[in-house]
């Protein structure tokens, strides 16, 4: 289906729930895990682990953003259910973005195999690991995740306590979780895991959005943000 911004998403009718926001996917990317996530980095070497890696979207755009900030991105996307070919062949993220001279590394992104890290460019390795998210058991290797999973209207499971101590247990000191959602349910669910989390403005269409801290956050410009554990902004 096509969102208000024009780019493309997958809707599952069974559901009713799409992979992005109807009120625009790029937009809903770009506010929730550039704005609110990758910016609070710059000339620096970080990690990246992506729960639901999907239709590639949020490593795209990360792609993208990364050389204008003079990153270098080790990006893990997870994913339990790998997109078809055609499905993959019917986003249209590559005009959206007007980015057509890397649509091979779009292409690239979705055909690499799975389970091996590979080089999209000198300054951006991916790997794919196909994998239900209570299989995650990584720990102190992410500088920022991207929690992407489908919503907990549909699948609760997801955004429980267990799945977001595996995701406390993964981030370095001081990293950081950055998600869509912003239910009072996801929030204590960080909190008790023991995430400083943050309200921040949400994307279009939702009024707010969630930010949660492994320890004391430190953006870019390296003015800390005071919080006590279990504060809530």
């Amino acid at each position: 289906m096509i969102t208000a911004d024009g780019s493309t998403t997958i809707h599952i009718p069974e559901w009713d729930e799409q992979y992005h926001s109807k009120h625009g996917a790029i937009q809903e990317a770009k506010h929730v895990f550039i704005k609110n996530g990758l910016s609070l980095f710059s000339d620096q070497k970080i990690r990246i682990l992506e729960i639901g890696f999907g239709t590639g979207l949020n490593g795209f755009i990360t792609f993208l953003e990364a050389a204008k900030m003079k990153l270098i991105i080790d990006y893990v996307g997870v994913e339990a259910y790998p997109l078809a070919a055609d499905e993959v062949e019917k986003m249209n993220y590559v005009a959206q973005l007007e980015a057509i001279k890397y649509s091979e590394v779009f292409k690239q992104m979705h055909q690499q195999d799975w389970e091996i890290k590979g080089e999209i460019s000198p300054d951006f390795s991916l790997t794919k690991r196909k994998q239900f998210f209570n299989e995650i058991n990584d720990e102190n290797k992410f500088d920022l995740i991207y929690f992407d999973a489908f919503g907990a209207r549909v699948q609760p499971e997801l955004w429980t306590e267990e799945i977001f101590e595996k995701m406390y247990k993964a981030l370095k000191s001081g990293g950081v979780l950055v998600t869509y959602s912003a239910k009072g349910s996801v929030r204590r669910a960080m909190l008790a895991v023991g995430f400083l989390v943050e309200k921040l403005p949400g994307p279009p269409g939702k009024r707010e959005m969630l930010r949660g801290t492994k320890g004391p956050l430190t953006p870019k410009g390296g003015q800390s943000v005071k919080k006590t554990a279990g504060s809530c902004i």
